[in-house]
C-alpha cells in the first residue's frame, strides 16, 4: 500500500512538473514581442571605407550598426556581466538566487542577477530594474530572446542599445565619441571602460564624471585580472592610461555631398562615396582658410576629380557648414552661376577642330560689332593683329567672339551637353554672348568639362557615388584638345607656383560676382570658385587673383608634385605662323568673302577704336600693303602726301575722336578711328 503511495506521488509531482513546464512554455510563447531591428543612424562612407558623416537616429540619438568588435571586448564584457552567457536559456538561476540572498541579508540590492540577455530585454522595452515586476518581465522578454535568437545576435542587441552617456548608445558610437575609433581595436584600459559605462552610464561619463569613470573602469580591471582574464601587468599598465575628458565629434566631412546622398536614396543605411576623406579634409581646411581675407558674405567652393576614372575625390560646398553671413548651408558646387571666360578653351579648341584657326593663326584684335552687339575686352584696351595663342592666354573677348561667330552658339550648347555640362540659357537661346560667360553653369559641371580637355577631348561624366565605369563621349580631337591644354600651360602661374605644371584658365563673371580657376595636370582636374551665394557682385574679385592660388594649393594638397602633361598626338600641326597653309596663316572669318583687295593698304597701328595719349609728341600710324606713296589724312584733311614709307607721325591732332585715313598711290584706301586722351 505504501509503495502505491509513493508511486502515486511520484507520478503526480511528474505530472504537475510537467504542466508548470507546459504552462512555463506557453507563457513564455505569448510574450509580446517588441521590434527586434532596432534603428541605427545612416553612414556615408569614403572610397576606402572611411567614415565621412553619420547621422543619429530619429530621437537625436547616436547609434551605429555594430560591425567589427575588438574579441579582447567581447571576453572582457561576458566575463563581468555574464560568465554563464553562451550556456544559459537566457535566465541565470545561480546568480539570481545568489542577489536574492545577498538581497536578504544585506537589506538591499548588493549584486544584480541579470544576464546579459535580460539588460537586452530591458533595453528594448526601456524597462526599469530595481522592481520585481519590472524584473519578471524582463525574465519573460529574455527567455523568448532566447528561443528566436542565436547568442551573436543578442550580443549584438546589446552592442547596438547598450547606453554609454548622454544620447550615445552601442559600442561603435561609444568608441567614436570617446576615443575617435572604431571598436575593431581597443586597449585593455579602453575595454574596461566600456564595460563599466552602461551599467551607470550618467554618473560614469567621462566628460562630466571623470574619477568615477576611472574608479569604474579600474574596477573591471581588477576582476579581469583575479578571474584571468587579463594578466596582472597588463592590468596594472591599463590602470595608467589617461581616461578621456571630452567627447570627440563625429566625422562631418562632405556634409553637402553627403546630404545629396541622403536625400537621392534615403532609404539607404550605408552610402559609398568616390571622395578621398583625407584629401576631402585637407580641401575643407584650405577653403576655411582663404574667405579669412575675403570680404564677409564671400564663400569658396572646390572640387577636384581623377579625370582618367571620373571619380570626384573631393567636393567642398562652401567655406564652412553653418549659417551666416556666408551661407555655408547652401552648396555652391552645385549653384548655377556665369562663368565668365572660363568656356574660352572649349571654343578655341572647337575652331581649331573645324580648321577655322591653329595656335599660331593671327587674329584680329579690334573694335568689331556682331548685328547689335559689339564686345569688349575686359581692360578696354585692343591689340591689333596677335596669334591665337596669345589671345587665349589674355583671354581676349573680341577674338573669341570672331570665333564664335564662325562657329555659331548653337553648335558651342551642343558640346557642353555632349560633355555632360546642363547649361541654362537666358530665355532659352543661345547669342554670341555665351563665349563670354552668357550661361548658366555649376562648378562641378565646368570641372566635368575640364576633364574632358584633359583626357584628350573625351568627356566621362564625373562620378561621386562609387559605381561602374561610364560611357565617354567625344567632344574634341586629341590633336585639338592638347593644343589648348599646351597654351593654357604656358599661362604665368601665382607667385611661387612651379611652371607648366598645370595647364588652367581663370575666368571672372559679368560685374566680378564670380571669379574661377579650373586646370588639370595628367592624372587630375580641379576648379575653383569664389564668390556671394546671393549672386550681388565683389568689387575687385578677379579670377587669376582669388581663385588661380586656391587651385595650385588644391593640387599640392593633393600630391607632392603634378602629374606631367602628356606629350602631343602624334597628328599634331607644330609650326610656325610663316609654315601654316595659307588659310591658316590669318584668321579671315565668314566676311572674307566681301573683305576688299587684298592689295589694298592696311592700318595695323593704332589699332580701330583704340584710346590713345594726347600727350604724345605725335601719332605713330603704320601700314601694311598698298602701293606707296602714300598719303595720310585726318579728319578728312591731308597732314602728309607723297610718304614712300609705311610709317608717319602725325602731330596736333588735339584730343577727342579722330578718323584716321591712308590712301595708296590706286587711290585704294583704309581707316581707323581713335580716341586722344
Amino acid at each position: 500500500m505504501r509503495a502505491h503511495v509513493w508511486i502515486f506521488a511520484l507520478a503526480l509531482s511528474l505530472a504537475m512538473a510537467a504542466g508548470a513546464r507546459d504552462g512555463l512554455n506557453a507563457w513564455v510563447d505569448r510574450t509580446p514581442m517588441p521590434p527586434l531591428l532596432s534603428a541605427t543612424g545612416v553612414e556615408v562612407l569614403d572610397r576606402n571605407g572611411a567614415t565621412l558623416r553619420v547621422y543619429t537616429v530619429a530621437d537625436g540619438r547616436w547609434r551605429l550598426a555594430p560591425g567589427a568588435v575588438d574579441p579582447g571586448f567581447l571576453d572582457m564584457l561576458v566575463a563581468y556581466e555574464d560568465r554563464r552567457f553562451y550556456s544559459h536559456s537566457g535566465v541565470d538561476l545561480r546568480a539570481m538566487a545568489r542577489a536574492v540572498v545577498q538581497a536578504l541579508r544585506h537589506g538591499g540590492i548588493v549584486s544584480g542577477g541579470s544576464t546579459l540577455t535580460m539588460q537586452v530585454a530591458r533595453l528594448m522595452e526601456d524597462g526599469s530594474t530595481g522592481q520585481w515586476a519590472g524584473k519578471l518581465r524582463q525574465i519573460r522578454l529574455a527567455l523568448a530572446l532566447e528561443r528566436q535568437l542565436t547568442k551573436r545576435q543578442i550580443l549584438d542587441l546589446y552592442l547596438t542599445r547598450a547606453p554609454y552617456g548622454g544620447n550615445i548608445e552601442g559600442i561603435r558610437a561609444a568608441t567614436r565619441a570617446w576615443f575617435g575609433k572604431e571598436p575593431a581595436r581597443l586597449t585593455p584600459a579602453q575595454s574596461a571602460l566600456l564595460v563599466a559605462l552602461p551599467q551607470s552610464p550618467e554618473t560614469r561619463r567621462p566628460d562630466r564624471h571623470r574619477e568615477a569613470a576611472r574608479r569604474a573602469r579600474d574596477r573591471v580591471l581588477d576582476r579581469m585580472a583575479r578571474q584571468g582574464v587579463l594578466d596582472d601587468d597588463t592590468a596594472q599598465a591599463a590602470r595608467l592610461e589617461p581616461v578621456p575628458h571630452s567627447r570627440r565629434p563625429f566625422p562631418a566631412l562632405a556634409p553637402h555631398l553627403a546630404d545629396r546622398a541622403v536625400a537621392d536614396d534615403p532609404a539607404a543605411l550605408r552610402h559609398d562615396l568616390t571622395i578621398d576623406a583625407a584629401l576631402q579634409s585637407k580641401l575643407e581646411v584650405l577653403a576655411a582658410r582663404a574667405v579669412r581675407t575675403l570680404p564677409g558674405a564671400v564663400s569658396v567652393a572646390i572640387v577636384l576629380a581623377d579625370h582618367r576614372s571620373g571619380d570626384i575625390l573631393a567636393s567642398v560646398g562652401s567655406a564652412g557648414f553653418q549659417p551666416g553671413a556666408r551661407q555655408g548651408f547652401v552648396d555652391m558646387t552645385n549653384a548655377l552661376r556665369s562663368p565668365g571666360s572660363a568656356l574660352k578653351p572649349l571654343i578655341y579648341g572647337m575652331a581649331f577642330d573645324r580648321g577655322l584657326a591653329h595656335p599660331q593663326t593671327l587674329i584680329n584684335d579690334a573694335p568689331a560689332r556682331f548685328g547689335g552687339y559689339a564686345p569688349q575686352n575686359f581692360d578696354g584696351h585692343f591689340r591689333g593683329e596677335i596669334t591665337v595663342t596669345d589671345a587665349l592666354r589674355e583671354s581676349l573677348n573680341i577674338p573669341v567672339v570672331r570665333l564664335m561667330d564662325e562657329i555659331g552658339p548653337a553648335h558651342l550648347m551642343d558640346a557642353m551637353r555632349r560633355a555632360g555640362v546642363r547649361p541654362e540659357l537666358p530665355g532659352d537661346q543661345a547669342g554670341l554672348a555665351v563665349a563670354l560667360g552668357g550661361v548658366g553653369v555649376t562648378l562641378t559641371d565646368m570641372v566635368q568639362l575640364y576633364a574632358a580637355l584633359a583626357r584628350g577631348g573625351d568627356a566621362i561624366p564625373l562620378r561621386w557615388r562609387q559605381g561602374a565605369p561610364l560611357a565617354s563621349t567625344r567632344i574634341l580631337s586629341p590633336a585639338a584638345a592638347w593644343q589648348v591644354g599646351d597654351i593654357l600651360a604656358g599661362l604665368a602661374p601665382p607667385q611661387g607656383a612651379p611652371h607648366r605644371a598645370l595647364a588652367y584658365k581663370t575666368g571672372t563673371s559679368y560685374g566680378h560676382r564670380d571669379a574661377w580657376a579650373l586646370g588639370w595636370d595628367g592624372a587630375h582636374v580641379a576648379g575653383v570658385w569664389i564668390g556671394r551665394p546671393d549672386g550681388t557682385p565683389v568689387p575687385g574679385a578677379f579670377g587669376g587673383d582669388l581663385a588661380a592660388p586656391i587651385l595650385f594649393e588644391a593640387f599640392q594638397r593633393l600630391k607632392s608634385r603634378p602629374e606631367p602633361l602628356p606629350p602631343p598626338p602624334p597628328e599634331t600641326l607644330i609650326v610656325s605662323t610663316a609654315e601654316l597653309p595659307q588659310p591658316l596663316q590669318r584668321f579671315t572669318g565668314r566676311g572674307a568673302v566681301f573683305a576688299p583687295d587684298p592689295g589694298a593698304p592696311e592700318v595695323t597701328f593704332p589699332p580701330d577704336g583704340a584710346r590713345m595719349s594726347a600727350a604724345d609728341p605725335g601719332l605713330t600710324v603704320k601700314v601694311r600693303g598698298g602701293k606707296p606713296p602714300y598719303t595720310f589724312m585726318a579728319n578728312g584733311l591731308p597732314l602728309l602726301t607723297n610718304v614712300q614709307a609705311q610709317q608717319a607721325s602725325l602731330d596736333n591732332l588735339g584730343t577727342g575722336f579722330s578718323q584716321i585715313a591712308v590712301i595708296d598711290a590706286l587711290g585704294r584706301s583704309a581707316r581707323v578711328t581713335v580716341r586722344l586722351d
